[in-house]
């Protein structure tokens, strides 16, 4: 096209000296107004040919899209999987009307239910009358105070994780409607539902749904670990209430046994002065 573009300018810059001003139509000739013409022409071209270009660029990628957007039929059928839910506590005989609140503390998660359940469920220690603590020697008042400890931390963190773990099955319907609800806009052959932005936002959705199981799944290990600390406790407790009692009884052994013989050699010298007096 160039070259013909050079061959049309080239013809009419040699004719224009042989020409006359006007023709018998009375059209006035001028080469540059025709070059001009003809630079418009090509121009022209180029942008028809440029809009095709795009347009066939589009209808390729609709077509694409429109393909992406059509579910296998079966892919739910061939894919779709049951998974285990949280079930409600069945309310037990509560023959002596102290499971009641245990139990709604494990479905609902109150933490005023636990606390009641435990109250009504769980075998309470009895106060120390403040007489009877403060007779006894030090040790003994060191070692009645830690197993108090033992007892109301157990008691804290036992009624904590009742009602973690009533919250987390109070929960667990509409954490599964939601489940439910992606796993049929996932599966679903509705071309609105598979688009690129309709499948991005499922993606998002299935990483917040996995944050907030997660999120259960940690509070569920923290009051393991919990519970765990609690029996860590009782062990170290008595592991070291061995340990110090073996290190009273060795410091206290000489004077003790000085005690008992002492004890014992007055006890033989009463005896054998009551036996020579006869």
């Amino acid at each position: 096209m160039k070259a013909g573009r050079i061959f049309v300018l080239s013809l009419l810059a040699a004719l224009a000296p042989l020409a006359h001003a006007q023709f018998g139509s009375g059209i006035v000739f001028d080469p540059t107004q025709s070059a001009h013409a003809i630079q418009q022409i090509e121009q022209g071209s180029q942008i028809y040919t440029t809009a095709v270009a795009t347009r066939n660029q589009i209808v390729t990628m609709y077509n694409l899209a429109f393909q992406m957007s059509q579910l296998p039929q079966n892919l739910g059928a061939r894919y779709r999987a049951d998974w285990s839910q949280w079930t409600s506590l069945q309310s037990p005989p509560n023959t002596y009307g102290n499971t009641a609140a245990l139990v709604n503390a494990l479905n609902y998660g109150a933490l005023v239910q636990a606390q009641q359940g435990y109250s009504n469920a769980f075998v309470q220690v009895q106060s120390y009358p403040s007489g009877s603590y403060s007779s006894l020697d030090s040790r003994t008042q060191a070692t009645v105070a830690n197993q108090y400890a033992t007892s109301e931390l157990a008691q804290s963190t036992t009624t904590s994780t009742l009602a973690t773990l009533g919250t987390i099955r109070s929960n667990s319907q509409a954490f599964s409607n939601k489940l439910a609800n992606l796993e049929s806009d996932t599966f679903s052959t509705d071309p609105g539902e598979q688009t690129q932005s309709a499948l991005l936002g499922k993606i998002n959705s299935a990483t917040l749904l996995q944050i907030h199981s997660q999120q259960d799944t940690n509070q569920l290990l923290m009051a393991s670990i919990q519970q765990q600390l609690i029996a860590q406790k009782q062990q170290i407790d008595a592991q070291n209430r061995s340990i110090n009692n073996a290190i009273y009884f060795q410091q206290n052994f000489p004077t003790t046994m000085q005690n008992v013989t002492g004890g014992v050699s007055d006890s033989i010298h009463a005896i054998s002065l009551s036996t020579s007096g006869r």
